[in-house]
């Protein structure tokens, strides 16, 4: 299974939800819906760790505990969490809020590696509880702050973004965020120098996001234009962006266009917009 799809399906009801308030659609799906998958995400958890069992990336290439997903699972729990609240349901909201604590802790402790100063990508534990790590720099990682497990002002997440950043971002005159390191798909190059991978549509705009949340002045909030600024620059004419562009000439790659991409995009300048309203406000 690839378990994040299970769990941002809550984490976008709940979404919706805190946009319109609209109980009466949601009433209808809490039992059929809602308190399933969040019980089977308590339930589907490696024994030794706690975490989220393993399933398939959100890439459908490689099975493990994903940072990815074990965030995406945290988020789908708190949201069920606050469905149950909403819905008079005080011992699911315990059982949901609890399990979601235990997760972000267990991320803390197996997912961390102080050592190198960022997350891992993921782990995998065999049935002795031996663990396997895989450190590979992985723009998913982003994740970890954009569901909510972790605040973008945590050390944990600063370090990491700062290793994303400085790895992934493509060195020659395109730029642009690639998607983890020797990343093999559609390679153009293997001089890992240049470029550990193509640059993506969705990998810089998860930077922007990073720099969006993170800012607490408008200063800091501006340093996200110039991501925004490089998407509208690597869009073709029609405004159609694709899944990837090449490192060297900026060509679209692979599928155009992605509708990822476009919602990513979207969902870039709302938060750009938000807060700066909102630090504008503040500062008022």
């Amino acid at each position: 299974i690839q378990e994040d799809e299970t769990a941002l399906v809550l984490y976008s009801l709940w979404q919706h939800y805190t946009i319109y308030h609209d109980v009466e659609f949601v009433a209808p799906h809490f039992r059929s819906l809602v308190t399933p998958a969040a019980d089977f995400m308590v339930s589907y958890r490696e024994p030794h760790t706690s975490l989220p069992e393993a399933s398939y990336d959100l890439w459908e290439e490689r099975r493990g505990i994903l940072s990815f997903t074990t965030a995406a699972v945290y988020a789908g729990l708190d949201a069920a969490a606050n469905f149950s609240m909403i819905f008079g349901e005080e011992e699911l909201m315990n059982k949901y809020r609890k399990a979601a604590q235990e997760i972000k802790d267990a991320a803390l402790r197996y997912l961390w590696d102080e050592e190198r100063g960022h997350f891992l990508r993921m782990i995998n534990v065999d049935s002795n509880g031996n663990i396997q790590k895989d450190a590979t720099l992985d723009s998913s990682l982003c994740g970890l702050f954009l569901f909510g497990m972790f605040s973008p002002r945590d050390t944990q997440i600063e370090r990491t973004m700062q290793a994303l950043e400085k790895t992934l971002w493509v060195k020659t005159e395109v730029g642009g965020m690639s998607r983890y390191e020797n990343d093999y798909y559609y390679q153009s190059t293997h001089d890992l120098s240049q470029a550990e991978g193509n640059p993506w549509f969705i990998c810089t705009l998860w930077l922007a996001q990073y720099r969006i949340s993170h800012a607490n002045t408008l200063d800091e909030l501006h340093q996200a234009l110039p991501l925004l600024e490089w998407v509208r620059t690597h869009a073709l004419p029609s405004g159609v962006m694709a899944e990837q562009i090449n490192p060297f000439t900026g060509a679209p790659l692979s599928v155009s266009p992605l509708t990822w991409s476009h919602a990513e995009f979207v969902l870039t300048v709302r938060w750009y917009i938000g807060r700066y309203r909102k630090l504008v406000e503040n500062k008022g």
